[in-house]
């Protein structure tokens, strides 16, 4: 289960990943996630060791890099959403 931040933040900007709206309800998104695998990440430094785990290569990369990916959404408490897509 992904929490109510989570969801509001991927249905507020799930176009910076995809060209077209892929859920419009929080019951969508919520479904989306789970079947995307998506992870929560407290910190920038879970989401550089979980791109390392997937092959990513983030080497060379500075942190605000990492952030901009397409697939890594800023959570208003200051986790980190990374959708697989």
């Amino acid at each position: 289960m992904f929490d109510k931040d989570v969801i509001n933040c991927f249905l507020e900007n799930q176009n910076q990943l995809f060209d077209e709206d892929v859920a419009t309800t929080p019951d969508e998104a919520q479904d989306f996630l789970e079947d995307s695998m998506a992870v929560v990440a407290e910190d920038i430094e879970e989401v550089i060791e979980y791109f390392d785990e997937m092959g990513v290569d983030t080497e060379g990369m500075s942190e605000e890099e990492i952030e901009q990916q397409a697939e890594v959404f800023t959570l208003p408490d200051g986790r980190y959403l990374v959708v697989n897509a």
